[in-house]
């Protein structure tokens, strides 16, 4: 009984460390976001795909290597997502409430300059950032080709679609659709940020002149080619490396290329 009593409030500590790490604050609408901020050193804040939260970053190699090699690590849960509200309206999600909520987070933080990744939506959501941040010195964009900037992007009006339920189920859809339900997402609100996903025009990244570096799996081809998106921005480089969209960003080789460039000149 007594080592049962042991691993119980062990277990109770670990849980509550576990929620003691969890950080929030009301974004410009007071919508609360949620974020951890780990480590010390030069921020780096981690922007996560659709469909996900920032704990998906929590067993990648990068991240394990950025806290290693002395950063702080910066990860956001993106409004509708994870820890954070989802409210249930539409406009909640309107006129770039995510990249709002970004700076008030990095205003939060007292970020006098950071560094930001995004992989997937979340290369969408950051390049929207790098247009209204001047703060970000360095960026990575993952898992993205250049079919963002189009405001009638077919494939996100068919995700918006679907997840609002306009639309009738795809193969590929519908499995975006039942993963959502198997790990408790918000289905609504998926749809809302589908509706409202960031759009931001190649003129304005044209203007982006801080280093940026393109990044995708070698069998990454869902959301266009990386290297047009790689051209679009005059200090840039692209890296394809083995892998598809899944699964590129917790690869060893891909933390390799972005701590690489993270300590590039």
């Amino acid at each position: 009984m007594k080592l049962l009593s042991f691993f119980l409030l062990s277990l109770s500590s670990l849980w509550l460390h576990a929620q003691q790490d969890i950080q929030y604050f009301k974004s410009f609408d007071k919508t609360r976001i949620a974020y951890t901020d780990e480590g010390k050193g030069a921020p780096v804040i981690l922007i996560h795909g659709f469909i996900s939260s920032g704990s998906s970053w929590n067993k990648t190699a990068l991240k394990k290597a950025l806290l290693d090699q002395g950063y702080r690590v910066i990860v956001p849960d993106l409004r509708g997502n994870g820890n954070s509200d989802k409210p249930q309206k539409s406009k909640a999600y309107a006129r770039d409430a995510e990249i709002k909520d970004l700076k008030k987070l990095a205003d939060q933080l007292n970020l006098k300059s950071y560094t930001a990744i995004g992989y997937s939506r979340g290369s969408i959501v950051l390049a929207k950032l790098l247009t209204k941040d001047n703060r970000i010195k360095k960026a990575v964009l993952g898992g993205m080709g250049l079919d963002f900037t189009n405001p009638d992007w077919p494939r996100r009006i068919l995700f918006a679609d679907a997840f609002s339920g306009r639309g009738t189920l795809t193969g590929e859809t519908e499995g975006a659709v039942n993963y959502a339900k198997s790990i408790g997402a918000d289905i609504k609100v998926l749809g809302h940020l589908q509706d409202h996903q960031p759009v931001t025009a190649v003129k304005e990244l044209k203007k982006i002149a801080i280093p940026i570096l393109v990044i995708a799996g070698g069998d990454d081809h869902d959301n266009g080619e990386p290297m047009e998106l790689k051209e679009v921005f005059p200090n840039s480089e692209l890296i394809i490396i083995p892998g598809d969209h899944n699964n590129t960003y917790k690869q060893e080789n891909f933390s390799e290329s972005v701590m690489g460039f993270l300590k590039s000149n």
